[in-house]
């Protein structure tokens, strides 16, 4: 119970990803604030299964674009747990995977503001909160699209770019505070966004037909994901903060796969 008595908030934490993250604190002992954009019966799913496993949860709706939506969900889990001192900034979606000459003004604004304007003004309105704790940390999820900017994914990239620079920048500000901040890039995920990605890419209906090809034979998990993330916000970490780890087994080469 690593994370006893301490209350996370994870953005996107219905599915995918943040599921994985949401019911991996929640076993640790952390009570978990599970947000939610638009799947409310995910998150509900997600909430319910931590607490038949003898945890507590609670979700909350809110778009992390909209400012007022974060002010009232960063209030409601304080005035529901009395704290907030971890925040996993996990919320994403996807951009289309069209070239820049073919990407249009709002498919831009909504990515990046997803992934990076959104997270901002998140981060500012739960940080004062934070810093009442002697001990805090903030997590973005990131992706290793910003290791190679490939082609035709433009708004995607650029917004998880800037979402780093936030995370490095806020990690500088906030240490004299108590507060760790650092970024988990996953690679291809095992998750519905990462089924409808390697469909797109390489042909495949089922993500696991990359296994085989995959380092350490088989395709990254969410619990891949939130053992890194929990490392991070752990005692264990005590003497991190600014730092980006790659989680994607040293490298993955799944775009190159046959699927015939």
């Amino acid at each position: 119970m690593s994370l006893a008595g301490r209350v996370a908030l994870v953005t996107g934490g219905g599915r995918g990803v943040g599921r994985g993250i949401s019911q991996m604190f929640a076993r640790e002992g952390a009570a978990i604030a599970v947000n939610f954009r638009r799947d409310e019966d995910s998150a509900n799913e997600t909430v319910a299964a931590i607490e038949a496993a003898g945890g507590t949860a609670r979700a909350y709706q809110g778009s992390v674009t909209e400012p007022d939506d974060n002010e009232r969900m960063v209030a409601s889990v304080v005035a529901d747990f009395g704290k907030l001192d971890i925040v996993i900034q996990n919320g994403g979606i996807a951009s289309r995977g069209l070239s820049v000459a073919k990407t249009d003004a709002a498919e831009l604004l909504r990515v990046v503001a997803t992934h990076a304007l959104g997270p901002h003004h998140l981060a500012s309105v739960a940080v004062p909160v934070m810093r009442e704790n002697a001990r805090s940390d903030m997590v973005f999820i990131s992706s290793v699209a910003t290791l190679s900017h490939s082609a035709n994914g433009a708004p995607y990239s650029m917004g998880k770019a800037a979402m780093e620079s936030l995370a490095f920048t806020l990690a500088k500000e906030e240490r004299p505070h108590g507060m760790h901040v650092n970024v988990v890039a996953p690679g291809l995920v095992a998750t519905d966004m990462g089924s409808r990605l390697a469909k797109a890419i390489v042909g495949v209906d089922d993500i696991h037909a990359l296994d085989q090809s995959m380092p350490f034979g088989h395709v990254c998990t969410p619990e891949d994901i939130a053992r890194v993330v929990k490392f991070l916000v752990s005692d264990d970490s005590g003497y991190v903060t600014g730092e980006k780890i790659n989680v994607h087994g040293g490298g993955q080469d799944w775009r190159d796969h046959n699927a015939g």
